[in-house]
């Protein structure tokens, strides 16, 4: 009998979110899908990981599938999936993020991409999804009740992982960031990572006792140039980034070495 190969399925938006499932339901026809997912809610904690409190990981039951739930951060569900279930995965699948992570700015911060990372950094690669929303509000709402259509989603899911199942991860990436467009016009597109996603800004605002208090905030940009992942999916397209750990400059070592050498 041939054994489908094994995935290990998590995500920052927790264990109850309706992406998480969308992508279990994708994978489990080509996969033996073990969901280790954070409790709640840990969007934009990117790799941070709980080294000053206890862990706790439950096994609970969702809609019937079973999933482990982590009391933790992204990045934990992965190291618990990997150490203390003693799981073996043939890769990390994180996602499907409900909002898109694009762009140097995102990835740094997204816990999507950062649990695929911290995969990859401890020897399985990893895959992140996510899916663009075109209200913003979307990604803030409760993950449980999102209403967005994940069909086009589910299926590029089964294809990439299909695809990376079949012949062999990129072997010069750790991780293949993923971003699906709300409604997808276009196929794949290979991508580098744009600069920005948001036009950074802080509202000033004051409190009952009139103390100030301040939101960071700011509007998505509008576009970036061409051959980035915020223009493949402005246009509709599918952007497949290849991500390495290596966030060495290797560019500037001439430079630096004029500084700081001679």
């Amino acid at each position: 009998m041939h054994m489908k190969p094994s995935i290990l399925l998590t995500n920052d938006d927790g264990v109850s979110s309706v992406g998480l499932w969308a992508a279990y339901d994708a994978l489990t026809p080509i996969a033996d899908v073990t969901v280790v997912a954070p409790a709640t809610q840990q969007s934009a904690v990117g790799r941070s990981i709980s080294i000053f409190e206890p862990l706790r990981a439950s096994q609970i039951k969702m809609n019937g599938r079973s999933a482990w739930s982590v009391a933790g951060k992204p990045t934990d569900a992965v190291i618990i999936g990997l150490y203390a279930l003693r799981l073996n995965p043939a890769l990390i699948v994180s996602g499907i993020n409900i909002g898109e992570n694009l762009s140097f700015e995102s990835i740094m911060t997204s816990g999507t991409v950062g649990a695929a990372l911290e995969g990859s950094n401890q020897g399985t690669k990893g895959i992140a999804f996510s899916l663009q929303v075109e209200d913003q509000g979307d990604k803030f709402d409760d993950p449980r009740l999102n209403e967005q259509n994940f069909d086009a989603a589910k299926r590029v899911v089964q294809d990439v992982v299909s695809r990376i199942l079949e012949r062999e991860f990129c072997p010069h990436a750790d991780v293949i960031n993923v971003n699906i467009p709300s409604v997808v016009k276009g196929g794949y597109e290979i991508t580098r990572l744009a600069r920005k996603l948001f036009e950074t800004g802080v509202e000033k605002r004051v409190d009952p006792r009139g103390r100030p208090y301040f939101w960071i905030n700011g509007p998505l940009l509008e576009d970036a140039e061409e051959g980035t992942d915020v223009h493949a999916i402005r246009k509709g397209n599918i952007s497949i980034t290849p991500i390495t750990l290596d966030c060495t400059a290797y560019a500037a070592e001439k430079e630096a070495r004029e500084i700081f050498l001679h």
